[in-house]
């Protein structure tokens, strides 16, 4: 009896499962693609139950048996046979369950039948629907009928397509292209199976300064000696990062900020990227990318921003929500960061992966990148067209989505990095130990030293040369005898070394480092050499294939240091001509000068900027305004200048009676257009005004009134494509305004031009924002 109730409780379980499976797989908004084999399950289920029936049948007429048995036995017993009655109603009573679970059984078997008919008659129509599909002819959708094509051809050329349910057949590539992509109408037949729209998005917590760097430290993970590289420097750094942080609170007294999710991917460290860094840190290989990568990551933890930090692919991937694939569709779900910080190496990992929603999704991109992306390369149309092409521009991004280590060139952001800052007591020390005559040059490679011994040999008739070159075994040959080699050094040794020194001294590479400036914040004086002609991809290797060409801006070893500091901080001078080198030796070793550090270096410095530039740079909503027509009637009327005349006529300023957008950044009272000489670019023409150029105001000046203003005649007015543009050529009273909005740029100049350039004012000390900027 046991036995038998075993049976019947293991029979009403499986009953239970294989119906609450079936039951369960058909799913609200389960792909069409998957109802063949659904019904084929079913018709499974279907013969399950019939089975099961026909056993509970089979159970019923075997306890039937087992009962008669059991009474014969019984009544040959004689007194035995004098049981009580109720022995065998517990039997009696399973028989009676057992035939109802059974008629049961045989009641659902008949259902489930007649459902499945349905379902298969369904089907049929469906499948009949999959087959007849016609690709739709709507005008606003042009692109439609080419894309099907493609998708016949080419569905099976990677994976994604069918993890989002493309099995060949024309409903299939509909419903991706109109569903998954959004190149063909939606379907009508499919209104149904339409996602119910997004509940509306919840309050954004707000943004709160924090205190401590620890979790920071853990997001940044291990396994790479860029990694404790980078940890290291923020750790070494932390006590000036957290005293920023609480200066810059303080500054913005409470005002709102939304807290972003921020993705960091930091695509040079990648092992699909070669991670050629990684190795070198040990053996005095470049290290400016991964003190601004620490200092970047430092910075937006301290705002108080959600921070992911990946380097790798496979990561890269998972925080994206990449399909499975080779990368040709979009991404599973909405990109869940607001930013994303990477760079060259990143962005091209990125668009080789996310398909469609690259595009979609690019503007929330912000590209680290040292020696910056100047328009002329970043419109891939102009760049092929004029021979602007390399390898690494062509991205159609904002160009002030590039940031940059230094701010050499206006039409990008200057990200930049930070110095450590001194307090008074560590100035007036170092200033006390300073050998006056000890120097330290700038090189960790060997190669930075060859050819270099006509210098060394005059420097060294007055110093005592120091260097810091990187070697295993045997002293470099590169590096002569009577330098003082320390081999690699600790960040912080070499800290101590420069605060010992009188000089640090460059060699004309690297060019653009964090040391120069870290040697003047322990109050070094950098001597450099001055190139004539100036550096850039038209004249010199290193910057060929770059996506810039520092026409004219590369003057020396490092600009920033030339023109923004100066002396008596930094000296320039032409290192061929003995004299003037010799001369500027003897100079530097009687200057008095005390530890200097621009504040854009400082920890609050890089703080307020980041923070500026995440408040108010929004390259998804905002957007040009819409060009002027070429040709316009009579009855069309341009809106008035929001410019006027300077009181000394020399410029043009926002118009005190123009109406201000509160909400456009920069503010644009800080404008002021003047007009170029021939052989100067726009950043120049702006420097030489004690001002720097904002490439966002460009739109203001793209308008034939304004060469009115200036009292420039035209007798003809084009629009084309060109970077100069908006400019005049004057011997030939033409001028010239901007086609395409992604070329306006400060760079660049031609001596048949002079341009409109819009400038703006700058804090002293942050050349990145404007006086009003923060």
């Amino acid at each position: 009896r046991i036995f038998v109730l075993g049976i019947g409780f293991f029979t009403l379980c499986f009953l239970m499962t294989s119906l609450g499976g079936q039951f369960s797989a058909k799913r609200l908004g389960d792909s069409p693609f998957t109802i063949r084999t659904e019904v084929m399950g079913a018709l499974e289920s279907r013969g399950v139950l019939r089975r099961m029936s026909d056993m509970l049948e089979m159970l019923m007429k075997r306890m039937d048996i087992l009962a008669r048995l059991e009474n014969s036995t019984d009544f040959h017993k004689g007194d035995e046979a004098r049981v009580p009655l109720d022995r065998f109603q517990p039997a009696a009573g399973l028989m009676e369950r057992i035939q109802a679970i059974a008629q049961n059984v045989s009641d659902i078997a008949i259902k489930v039948d007649q459902i499945l008919r349905n379902s298969l008659l369904n089907g049929k129509v469906m499948e009949g629907r999959r087959d007849q599909c016609e690709v739709p002819r709507d005008p606003k959708y042009p692109d439609c009928a080419g894309k099907v094509e493609w998708m016949r051809a080419r569905w099976t050329s990677d994976p994604c397509y069918a993890f989002f349910g493309v099995d060949g057949t024309e409903c299939s590539f509909l419903i991706y292209l109109s569903e998954v992509e959004w190149f063909c109408p939606p379907l009508p037949w499919r209104n149904q199976t339409v996602a119910a729209p997004s509940p509306p998005p919840l309050p954004r917590v707000q943004a709160a300064f924090r205190g401590d760097l620890a979790h920071l430290l853990e997001l940044i993970g291990t396994g790479k000696e860029s990694l404790s590289f980078m940890k290291k420097r923020i750790r070494h750094l932390g006590q000036q990062w957290l005293r920023a942080a609480r200066r810059l609170e303080q500054k913005l007294k409470g005002r709102q900020r939304d807290q972003k999710h921020i993705l960091i991917h930091i695509g040079f460290l990648t092992e699909e990227s070669g991670d050629v860094f990684s190795p070198r840190v040990l053996k005095g290989g470049p290290l400016g990318e991964m003190v601004q990568w620490a200092d970047i990551l430092a910075a937006l933890f301290l705002l108080g921003h959600s921070l992911r930090v990946t380097v790798s692919l496979k990561e890269l991937q998972s925080h994206l929500g990449v399909p499975p694939g080779r990368g040709n569709c979009p991404l599973t779900s909405p990109l869940p960061f607001d930013l994303i910080y990477t760079d060259y190496h990143g962005l091209q990992q990125m668009k080789q992966h996310m398909g469609l929603s690259f595009k979609k999704y690019r503007c929330r991109v912000r590209v680290i990148d040292t020696f910056g992306t100047e328009p002329a390369y970043n419109h891939e149309e102009y760049a092929t067209l004029r021979g602007y092409r390399t390898n690494w521009g062509y991205w159609n991004l904002q160009p002030t989505q590039f940031m940059t280590m230094f701010p050499h060139t206006p039409d990008n952001s200057f990200m930049g990095f930070v110095s450590e800052e001194l307090n008074q007591t560590e100035k007036q020390l170092i200033k006390s130990n300073k050998v006056s005559s000890m120097a330290v040059v700038y090189g960790k490679e060997a190669s930075i030293w060859k050819g270099k011994e006509k210098f060394l040999a005059i420097l060294n008739k007055y110093m005592e040369i120091h260097g810091t070159v990187y070697y295993e075994t045997q002293r470099p040959p590169e590096v002569p005898a009577f330098v003082k080699n320390h081999g690699l050094l600790p960040q912080h040794e070499f800290q101590q070394l420069l605060r010992k020194a009188k000089l640090f001294i460059g060699f004309g590479f690297p060019y653009e480092g964090p040391a120069p400036l870290e040697a003047i914040a322990n109050g070094c004086v950098f001597l450099q050499a001055r190139f004539n002609p100036p550096h850039s991809s038209l004249n010199h290797e290193f910057f060929r294939g770059k996506p810039t060409s520092r026409e004219a801006s590369v003057s020396s070893q490092h600009p920033y240091a030339e023109d923004f500091i100066g002396k008596p901080h930094v000296w320039t001078v032409d290192y061929n001509n003995s004299e003037e080198f010799e001369a500027a030796v003897k100079t530097i070793m009687r200057t008095q000068v005390d530890p200097y550090l621009p504040y854009e270096y400082t920890c609050e410095g890089m703080l307020e900027r980041i923070h500026a530039y995440i408040q108010h740079q929004d390259f998804c909503t905002t957007s040009s305004p819409p060009l002027p027509p070429k040709t316009k009637s009579p009855a069309m009327q341009s809106p008035p200048s929001p410019l006027a005349l300077s009181p000394n006529a020399t410029h043009l300023v926002w118009s005190p009676s123009a109406s201000r957008d509160p909400h456009a950044w920069p503010p644009v009272d800080s404008l002021q257009v003047w007009v170029s000489e021939s052989q100067h670019t726009c950043t120049e023409t702006c420097r030489r005004h004690g001002l720097v150029c904002e490439p966002t105001f460009f739109r203001f000046l793209n308008k034939e009134e304004v060469f009115l203003q200036l009292s420039i005649t035209c007798d003809s007015t084009e629009y084309e494509m060109n970077h100069l543009y908006p400019a005049v050529a004057e011997k030939v009273h033409e001028c010239y305004l901007q086609k395409e909005p992604l070329l306006f740029s400060c760079a660049g100049y031609n001596t048949k031009y002079r341009r409109l350039c819009p400038c703006r004012d700058y804090q002293q000390g942050q050349v990145a924002l404007c006086r009003d900027c923060l």
